[in-house]
């Protein structure tokens, strides 16, 4: 269907990849993961045909129909959602005009491939057209309760880039690309996504740090690897890639190790070897023709011309190792990449109760609460997870509990102990003109300790000196958990903490968290760290909250 042909993209000195070559197939689901950086992105874009390579094509029939969602789909704010969608699946009426005047023109011509193909695609773009499918598509993604005559440019973030993926999913595509799909999506939406996919015989390259949505989904695995700038290939779900990348490791590691062992012996045995040829030339140059230590010349000459044999032995097995070295089966030590490395402080002694929502009612309007009748505890040593769908009042409730807004009716306790610290979904807590050290030098004595502070969060070379304005998202979410461990902090209100980190980042932020001995309630849709992360999950659902031990995570 689509096959890169050794494909490299560079930008100046910065080489992303090089030479890669693979394929995408008809109803094969591709997973494209790598650290964020590595190129994921730009890779996708030429396949789009958005971007040219720095080398090599992209090769596929010039009628195959691409839908690609960027991470930033732009929607014109001038149009209805109405308008918008009518421009993607066309007018019924108009359609089936146009398909009735190429029927009749093919009775006349029946030969005229022109007209086979456009009878063809009028019918495709009728089905795709169907009001039952697009609401079906507008509903999975929670857009059926907008108003259709709304313009688009006052929907939210969130519901703009789930109208950019319903368009791609109307538009019928043979090949999906698709970046980042699962940003903005609840657990319900990502369900109905997931079996979408599943059901679709469309083709799909996806980007996605959401380990479980890539479980359910892909079949099919590339790795980028910023070390050497390439592309592995993988058959499987994210679980088996895993697997199977652990496996190539761990027999890497062997192999390295058994082939250092290896090395150490022959530079071992040239040692030894250079040793006794040098013995053996002391030997014979300590003899002396003559006097007390008269011994037969042959004798010196024999010995001078085993020091020399050994010499040789020694120069060859050299260049033995040196050619070993240089072979290409050489195993290369395999390389670590950079880690993000979190170390809460150990947080402050916390009473048992921490926050205590008593008769709890937020929101905007008085006579519409978002959430009421909150009775709830979060206690010391606790880990909550908070979800549940889009717009139901989870940040509303983190701001009620921080103060930011004010609480219809009842009451927020929080512990005389606690400190807490808040991560905003908004990335709010950033001044964007400030650099990452400007923003440590608030909690850390000086320059030269605030940077040996950042790097533990991978802020490398100049990037703690740039403004924050020009830093990725996912690099201003690791500066906002720099600021929660200088804070000290030791009760965590998180909203969407990992949104903007990969896969690498996000075990981290896993493995940090469960360290923390404070208080945790965070606000997240990603399944697979709920499960590692929650002891208990607060449900919010029809306005109110309901407590689980375990989410409902079955098969799409």
């Amino acid at each position: 269907m689509l096959t890169a042909h050794l494909l490299s993209k560079a930008f100046e000195l910065q080489t992303l990849f090089e030479n890669v070559s693979f394929s995408l197939n008809p109803t094969e689901r591709t997973g494209l993961v790598g650290p964020n950086g590595c190129g994921k992105t730009t890779l996708m874009r030429i396949l789009a045909g958005l971007e040219p390579p720095s080398s090599g094509h992209v090769d596929h029939d010039r009628n195959l129909r691409i839908g690609y969602l960027p991470q930033g789909f732009e929607i014109d704010p001038s149009l209805t959602i109405e308008e918008i969608i009518g421009r993607h699946t066309g007018n019924i009426s108009n359609l089936e005009a146009e398909l009735t005047a190429t029927a009749e023109a093919l009775v006349t011509q029946p030969s005229a491939l022109e007209l086979q193909a456009r009878y063809d695609e009028l019918l495709r773009r009728i089905q795709a057209a169907d009001i039952g499918r697009t609401a079906h598509i507008l509903t999975g993604l929670g857009l059926d309760d907008v108003d259709p005559n709304l313009l688009s440019g006052r929907l939210s973030g969130g519901q703009q880039t789930r109208l950019s993926l319903a368009l791609v999913l109307l538009d019928d595509p043979q090949l999906l690309l698709l970046d980042e799909p699962t940003n903005h999506l609840d657990i319900l939406m990502l369900t109905w996504l997931e079996g979408w996919l599943i059901n679709s015989p469309c083709g799909a390259l996806i980007i996605s740090h959401d380990r479980t949505f890539l479980d359910r989904t892909v079949n099919h695995i590339l790795e980028m690897d910023p070390n050497n700038h390439s592309i592995r290939e993988y058959t499987g779900n994210y679980t088996e890639y895993v697997a199977q990348r652990q496996a190539e490791i761990a027999h890497q590691w062997s192999s390295f190790t058994d082939q250092q062992a290896e090395i150490r012996r022959m530079r071992q045995d040239i040692t030894r070897t250079r040793e006794q040829a040098a013995h053996t030339e002391r030997e014979a140059s300590s003899i002396r023709i003559g006097g007390s230590d008269y011994k037969e010349p042959g004798v010196k000459s024999y010995r001078k011309r085993v020091a020399k044999k050994v010499a040789k032995k020694a120069k060859s097995r050299q260049k033995k190792l040196e050619r070993y070295l240089n072979a290409d089966e050489r195993v290369e030590k395999p390389q670590m990449s950079r880690k993000l490395k979190l170390e809460f402080s150990l947080a402050n002694h916390l009473s048992h109760s921490v926050i205590r929502l008593k008769d709890l009612s937020i929101g905007y309007d008085h006579e519409n609460p978002l959430i009421s009748g909150i009775n709830l505890d979060l206690h010391s040593g606790q880990r909550i997870a908070l979800t549940g769908p889009n717009g139901c009042g989870k940040t509303t409730l983190l701001r009620t509990i921080i103060g930011q807004n004010h609480a219809i009716n009842g009451e927020v306790h929080l512990s005389a102990t606690a400190h807490l610290g808040y991560l905003a979904q908004d990335q709010s807590g950033l001044n964007l003109d400030k650099t990452p050290v400007d923003m440590m030098l608030a909690y850390i004595p000086n320059e030269t300790e605030a940077r040996s502070f950042l790097a533990y969060f991978l802020f490398t070379g100049d990037e703690p000196l740039k403004p924050i304005s020009l830093l990725s998202y996912g690099q201003r979410t690791r500066l906002l958990l720099a600021k929660l461990v200088a804070e000290g902090s030791n009760c965590l209100l998180l909203d969407e903490p990992i949104s903007h980190l990969d896969i690498p980042s996000r075990t981290q932020f896993e493995q940090a968290l469960s360290q923390f001995g404070g208080a945790i309630l965070a606000v997240v849709h990603d399944r697979y760290f709920i499960q590692r992360f929650a002891d208990e999950i607060w449900w919010v659902e029809n306005g109110s909250i309901r407590r689980l031990t375990e989410i409902m995570l079955s098969e799409p």
